[in-house]
């Protein structure tokens, strides 16, 4: 029997954005039907940021016992039971799993269906035998990873970030696909944990974030041998698995136990019955405005499947704008002042705003301030002094953006995003009282920097002289 339900609101993808998105509604008074058509938690928590960094996290442990030896205790080699190390990986999942499950959801209130989600027409959704006329529609459908068009590639078995932590044995040699930040740091992790790693990109390394701070987590991975080839054309994929690529002395031939393709992601939009719902969307994602509403007025987008920039942070923050936008009928838009991104490598790389080379293309009259964490007295304390902030300031003095390389980059991104929210001035961090010995300072003494050439010049000298003659 079709059972039909006529909620406030029917969030379509049980990831970060959607989970977000029907807890805050029906917590707020709304009725929502929440259709998921694979696991509660989505990408995320199953096959994404959380596996992923909980692999990252057991490397650096195994990593740490390799380079013990200048705190005084003695480095040997880690014996690493990979099967072990997995079992660590899904119990962090099975420990935050409860959060995002059905049963969590409907104690708050939310139906949920798990089935997956068409469209029959604009103001309808067909999930299993259900049929869903809500008021509003949200679609938080998510992303899967893009396998590129590469000969040879769909004949020759390979991982993707859906399958890699589905690996009990550890791959003796990991060839990896995409030098972006999931290929990177998936590259790295494996590396410290035992296998011989290649990591190919067309491109270059990490091409979105500053080159000097790439070249000093370039060095960082070639020392822990990882083997980096960059700027390659991929010919074809060979059974082995063998990634021919071309080379100035012809093809060259790299073999490997395991292939991870890392080349990305593409929005989920397919199978959705879209056109029904009057909805424009294209292989490059669901077009919403600035709104996050599509082009059937009951209808909204959030998260990968827009097309936009892949964060889960990003998704739930959209979440709570399509809130305001549905509930409270607020105009509230959908692009964020400040986005900030971490890749979780280690040292991590960490940055929100516009980079030297954004704010030059937009004529923007600006400094760039630098400071190395080998001057800081809490990363010598921990040995952790490979690294360098850089942050770009307007000729006026505000705040335009910032990129960290070193320990707990991404810990310290926190007062440069309010920075760049709240318009603030460089002064704000610069003023700021610090505790010693703390990583922190190093946002402090990069922003005191701003002052150096004014303070310690030879206008202050004579200012300095004159206040003396006076007693």
């Amino acid at each position: 029997m079709t059972i039909v339900s006529t909620p406030d609101l029917c969030v379509i993808g049980g990831g970060s954005g959607g989970l977000t998105l029907a807890a805050g509604a029906v917590q707020m008074g709304a009725s929502v039907v929440l259709v998921e058509a694979d696991r509660m938690g989505g990408d995320c928590l199953n096959l994404g940021c959380v596996p992923s960094k909980s692999l990252v996290a057991a490397a650096r442990r195994a990593q740490a016992i390799r380079e013990a030896e200048p705190f005084g205790i003695r480095a040997v080699a880690p014996e690493i039971d990979f099967a072990r190390v997995m079992d660590h990986v899904r119990s962090v999942i099975a420990a935050i799993a409860p959060h995002d499950s059905v049963e969590r959801f409907e104690g708050l209130g939310v139906r949920v269906i798990l089935a997956r989600a068409r469209f029959t027409g604009p103001a309808e959704v067909e999930a299993g035998e259900q049929r869903i006329r809500a008021r509003r529609f949200v679609l938080a459908t998510g992303s899967r990873p893009a396998v590129p068009p590469i000969p040879g590639l769909a004949e020759v078995p390979h991982l993707t970030n859906e399958t890699v932590f589905e690996l009990r044995d550890r791959p003796d040699h990991l060839l990896v696909l995409g030098a972006g930040p999931i290929g990177c740091e998936l590259a790295q992790a494996f590396r410290r944990l035992g296998s011989a790693v290649t990591l190919l990109d067309i491109g270059t390394m990490l091409p979105r974030e500053p080159p000097a701070l790439v070249d000093l987590l370039r060095r960082r991975f070639l020392a822990e041998g990882i083997r980096l080839l960059e700027r390659v054309e991929v010919r074809r994929i060979e059974p082995g698995p063998t990634v021919v690529v071309a080379s100035p002395d012809g093809e060259q031939r790299v073999s490997g136990s395991h292939l991870l393709v890392a080349t990305g992601r593409r929005p989920t939009v397919e199978g959705l019955g879209l056109e029904l719902a009057g909805i424009r969307y294209s292989r490059a994602g669901i077009a919403v405005d600035h709104r996050l509403r599509t082009s059937n007025p009951r209808v909204y987008a959030i998260g990968d499947c827009t097309g936009g920039p892949q964060f889960t942070h990003l998704a739930g923050w959209q979440a709570g704008i399509v809130i305001r936008n549905i509930l409270f009928r607020l105009p509230a838009r959908g692009t964020p002042v400040a986005l900030p991104r971490v890749t979780f490598t280690d040292p991590e790389l960490a940055a929100v705003g516009l980079s030297a080379a954004e704010a030059a293309t937009r004529g923007i009259r600006h400094r760039i301030l630098v400071w190395d964490f080998a001057d800081n007295d809490r990363a010598r304390a921990e040995r952790e002094t490979l690294g360098r902030i850089e942050a770009v300031v307007a000729a006026h003095g505000r705040v335009l953006g910032v990129a960290i390389l070193g320990s707990q980059a991404g810990e310290l991104l926190l007062p440069w995003i309010l920075a760049i929210e709240r318009r603030l001035a460089i002064g704000a961090l610069a003023s700021a009282l610090v505790p010693y010995p703390t990583l922190s300072e190093i946002t402090k003494r990069v922003a005191g920097s701003w002052y150096t050439p004014t303070l310690f010049g030879e206008r202050t000298r004579r200012l300095v002289r004159w206040l003396a003659k006076l007693g």
